[in-house]
């Protein structure tokens, strides 16, 4: 077949939430990724609650360890930890297992997902989309949905404007048995010596993923504070089966989601939460609204979704990140008070949204204070 109903270009969390949602919906859909699955994916990996409920329906989640205890330091210095007793913080996943689930799913779905294919070019009129793959065949498509990432060929096609670009370095690293028992079930955060940066350790069974993020522009320094913070934690020389960076993009405010028939999905349409950098919780939700629409030939009605439901937790993160990138002692503070340490755990299990807690009395209070 070369016309579709819907073809998704992009085969990660967003392409494959809304292939399986337009598939699941009766649409024709096809998705096309330039690689071959499992393939990996520079990412920390930690499933928040909404990532876990976007989900949960249709993959059993791959986890490789759950968090109940979360250890905070600031440039190193004053630590604590806290320890989840109910339910737990993240749940821990290696993309290539991940994504790969989400793949079975969309063809379960009814889904054609076709790897090893690179999509090149995509051009619209008459009513349809026209996507040129590499090798020169012409795919054609009632509508098209844009998951190949902030730097593919959808989002320059519908224009999309980033406001705030970041630098994020990882390290997967090899752990023996003693290690795996240390880092069980605990994470650590750091909030480092770069505005608006911070580091972190996430366990996967054998693995450890560990790494950094900071604003662009700050590359040697983001580098030195990597190789600084797995010296601190006594991990140097540790070979990696994994050294990698990227860089991630959110999206300025009023940036398009749309232009004509193609929409775009989570990185490819800059959606992410601008404070902690959290992406995947949006990739599938806004992967989902976009295959909806799709499907159902509205739209619009995916730009009023993501409005109403993805931009304002957008909002109050990018307040959030202009008010810790000037006071991140004080945040570390805040953090280790019961209230502090009931909102970073009620956000990671999905109970709130930071659009919520920034508008409670004391919190805008704070935020007023700080600027």
């Amino acid at each position: 077949m070369t016309e579709w109903d819907v073809a998704i270009i992009g085969g990660g969390p967003a392409g494959l939430s809304a292939a399986y949602e337009s598939a699941s919906r009766g649409a024709r859909t096809l998705v096309l990724e330039k690689a071959t699955h499992p393939r990996y994916k520079t990412c920390g990996g930690g499933l928040i609650g909404h990532s876990i409920a976007a989900v949960q329906d249709r993959i059993a989640i791959p986890s490789d360890d759950r968090i109940e205890r979360a250890e905070f330091t600031h440039d190193g210095r004053s630590p604590f930890t806290r320890v989840s007793r109910h339910r737990p913080l993240l749940t821990m996943v290696r993309r290539p297992e991940f994504d790969d689930a989400l793949r079975q799913a969309a063809e379960e779905a009814g889904a054609v997902v076709r790897q090893a294919t690179a999509a090149k070019a995509v051009e619209q009129g008459g009513g349809e989309v026209r996507i040129r793959l590499a090798d020169g065949e012409e795919i054609t498509a009632a509508a098209a949905i844009g998951a190949d990432g902030s730097s593919g060929i959808t989002a320059r096609q519908v224009g999309v404007e980033y406001g705030q670009v970041d630098l994020g370095l990882e390290v997967e690293l090899p752990i023996d048995a003693a290690r795996q028992e240390q880092w069980r079930g605990r994470l650590l955060i750091d909030w480092g010596p770069l505005p608006g940066s911070y580091a972190w350790v996430f366990p996967k069974g054998d693995l450890l993923t560990v790494g950094v993020i900071a604003a662009r522009g700050e590359g040697e320094r983001t580098k030195a504070y990597l190789r600084a913070f797995v010296e601190r934690l006594g991990l140097q020389g540790i070979e990696p089966v994994h050294d990698s960076g990227h860089l991630t993009r959110c999206r300025t405010p009023g940036s398009p989601l749309r232009k004509g028939n193609v929409l775009v999905a989570g990185d490819a349409a800059g959606l992410l939460e601008p404070w902690t950098r959290e992406g995947i919780s949006f990739a599938t939700r806004s992967g989902a609204l976009a295959g909806a629409a799709a499907a159902d030939g509205d739209l619009l009605r995916y730009e009023r979704d993501v409005n109403a439901t993805l931009v304002p937790t957008m909002r109050a993160g990018a307040r959030l990140l202009a008010a810790f990138s000037r006071r991140p002692a004080l945040f570390h503070t805040i953090l280790r008070t019961p209230p502090g340490w009931r909102m970073f755990e009620r956000f990671c299990r999905g109970e709130t949204s930071f659009e919520g807690t920034v508008e409670r009395f004391p919190v805008r209070q704070a935020l007023r204070l700080l600027g």
